[in-house]
């Protein structure tokens, strides 16, 4: 039997963070960071609704760091995401980070969007 490893994305793991920046990858990211299968970008936060929505059809989960605790993100937002097929979960940041290293190791289609710590 031959096994293949495939790629599925360039989405890449969070190596580490600390206050005001996340190292995704080996490069360090200052503030808001948003990764997935496009890789690590800056990220406008809650408001950035457009660069969220833009994972559609990519994702099916999206992973939201709230920063140091956990917070509710608008509930405009979350239906937004809804409507477009993506789940969102939330939680703080260091678990978000956590969590999708752990997801995006089985090969799962999510991405991360982080609020600075």
């Amino acid at each position: 039997m031959r096994l293949n490893e495939i790629t599925f994305s360039n989405a890449l793991p969070v190596d580490g963070y600390g206050p005001g920046f996340y190292r995704i990858g080996g490069t360090v990211h200052k503030g808001a960071v948003l990764t997935g299968p496009d890789g690590p970008a800056a990220w406008g936060g809650l408001d950035d609704t457009a660069a969220l929505l833009a994972l559609a059809g990519k994702i099916d989960v999206l992973f939201i760091g709230t920063g140091p605790e956990i917070a509710h993100i608008p509930t405009a937002l979350r239906t937004q995401l809804e409507s477009a097929g993506i789940g969102a979960e939330v939680m703080n940041s260091p678990a978000a980070c956590r969590t999708y290293n752990v997801l995006l190791a089985e090969g799962r289609r999510i991405a991360l969007a982080l609020l600075p710590v």
